[in-house]
């Protein structure tokens, strides 16, 4: 494994000194939207949220990191005839499997055989890294992830830029929500990863404020760690409505609660600065288990 981790190295330091394998030259935004439980919104918020960021005149790519029940394609419509599984074994490049899709995003299905990336050669990771950096034009990039603590979950959120966990204010999933900010904090080596806290299905600011409010004491208490609380969203059944329709209720409903609550937080996250944001190279380095040189 510290073979590979040095090939990749040598990969990266290509791309930092002008290779086409990695791309600095734009600084991508790489979001990572997770949850202790599934059931909690997570996929929905994710959708919505990216073809927000597109309204804003962001050119945005959605990556389905659920790789056991990816559902992202249903909410959009779509049916991925690739995914990433198929660069991974070099029968497609990346821009032969994304998908455009009517709202304005770019789509990438995930696949089961993703954890497979562990144990590339040094040709095929050299491969998988320059097809990845072909992202690198994106603004943003959001990546939905699994639900719990599986390790590519973790994967996915120790490489992000900042990490969006999405709770509820059931008992069960707040408890959750705590536990897998849990495991980010004392699994994952960097302490300063960006956790921000959602707090969905609420009927009042005042509940979405109280829920966060409990689970950022207890972090700061038992964890000894800052989670931001970046905002909430309401309850309403036009939500329910929309994925029946399988179309986003941002589109659907655009000046309802929600899509103005999903707006409202897409522009508090655009306010604020990323500090050593280095775009798909960061994320690549840390996606496969590297520190940063």
């Amino acid at each position: 494994m510290e073979d590979q981790m040095d090939d990749l190295r040598k990969i990266v330091k290509k791309g930092k000194s002008g290779s086409q394998n990695i791309d600095n030259s734009h600084k991508t935004r790489i979001i990572a939207i997770t949850s202790g439980k599934g059931g909690v919104g997570k996929t929905n918020i994710a959708v919505n949220m990216a073809i927000s960021y597109a309204q804003l005149g962001k050119k945005v790519i959605l990556i389905d990191g659920d790789l056991g029940m990816a559902n992202v394609n249903v909410l959009l419509n779509v049916v991925p005839k690739y995914n990433l599984l198929q660069v991974i074994n070099k029968q497609k490049t990346m821009q032969e499997i994304i998908l455009d899709t009517e709202f304005g995003i770019k789509f990438i299905a995930g696949a089961n055989g993703f954890s497979k990336i562990a144990n590339l050669s040094v040709d095929e990771l050299e491969y998988f890294a320059n097809q990845f950096s072909s992202l690198g034009n994106a603004d943003i990039i959001i990546i939905d992830t699994g639900a719990g603590i599986a390790n590519n979950v973790l994967q996915f959120v120790a490489a992000a830029d900042e990490v969006y966990v999405v709770t509820t204010p059931e008992p069960t999933a707040i408890t959750d929500a705590y536990g897998i900010i849990k495991i980010i904090t004392t699994e994952i080596i960097d302490r300063e990863i960006n956790i921000q806290l959602l707090v969905n299905r609420v009927h009042s600011a005042d509940e979405g404020k109280r829920i966060s409010d409990r689970i950022i004491n207890i972090v700061a208490q038992f964890l000894n760690y800052k989670v931001n609380y970046v905002g909430f969203i309401y309850e309403d059944p036009i939500i329910s409505q929309s994925v029946i329709r399988q179309k986003p209720f941002i589109i659907s409903y655009p000046t309802s609660k929600p899509a103005m609550c999903v707006k409202h937080i897409v522009g508090r996250i655009e306010k604020t600065d990323i500090t050593n944001n280095e775009g798909v190279s960061r994320f690549l380095k840390k996606f496969l288990g590297m520190k940063k040189n």
